[in-house]
């Protein structure tokens, strides 16, 4: 009894007991969520764009890449991601955007917009051109420190997903696999779509072994994802 009396007291008085605070594990989860959102709170800006390799701008800063299917929710996604309604802009013929985007997160990250891949309606010679793009992108750039693959919830996972599942595990570099459109789809339907998703995750050695369930209509996930792609940015200004 005598072991517990301080605590007692303590509780008596209104004050916090041990057993009420957060867990190590708790903490640090509480504090990359922090670190999420500090950073992208920070302005997020357009500045620079490229359709060949060989116009990329110079490697600087860390660079987290966005890639989807087209019509997947990539720009909604990314838009949720900074708090903006506008910063990346859906293209009206899904397929036809060719180029690489470019912008700058408070000068501590770049987030990079690829182009759609796998609509019916884009012509074999873009199709071939993304590819030969995004993997020359993906395999020869520095500063790239991870690509976040989106799969949408609503339906089932097509070939051009798994040919880019291959090709990034070709390139070797680190990917997270975050599904799209979660708020559109029923529960049960979401529990077994997320179950598939982390199983094809489970079988790709460079895929980041978290799976993050999105909506950019109601937040889910956003916040866990902002977690993860912070710990890649550069530290913030003392």
């Amino acid at each position: 009894m005598a072991d517990h009396a301080p605590d007692q007291a303590q509780q008596a008085r209104g004050g916090t007991r041990l057993s009420d605070l957060p867990t190590s594990a708790e903490a640090e989860q509480a504090a990359a969520l922090e670190a999420g959102r500090l950073l992208f709170a920070a302005e997020c800006r357009f500045f620079y764009a490229a359709q060949r390799i060989d116009q990329l701008p110079p490697p600087g800063l860390p660079e987290i890449a966005f890639a989807g299917r087209s019509n997947v929710g990539k720009s909604s996604l990314l838009n949720a991601l900074v708090g903006q309604k506008a910063l990346a802009r859906a293209s009206h013929q899904p397929g036809r955007t060719r180029q690489l985007n470019f912008f700058d997160l408070g000068g501590r990250l770049v987030l990079v917009d690829m182009p759609g891949y796998g609509y019916a309606q884009a012509a074999k010679s873009v199709k071939e051109d993304w590819q030969g793009l995004m993997f020359d992108f993906l395999r020869g750039r520095p500063t790239l420190r991870r690509v976040v693959l989106l799969l949408d919830a609503r339906i089932e996972v097509k070939d051009s997903d798994l040919a880019v599942l291959d090709l990034l595990d070709r390139a070797a570099v680190t990917y997270i696999v975050a599904l799209t459109k979660a708020d559109s789809v029923k529960p049960e339907a979401l529990a077994r779509k997320r179950e598939e998703a982390a199983a094809l995750v489970r079988k790709h050695p460079a895929a980041f072994p978290e799976l993050v369930v999105t909506s950019s209509e109601t937040g889910l996930g956003i916040a866990e994802l902002r977690a993860l792609l912070a710990t890649q940015a550069e530290p913030p200004p003392t």
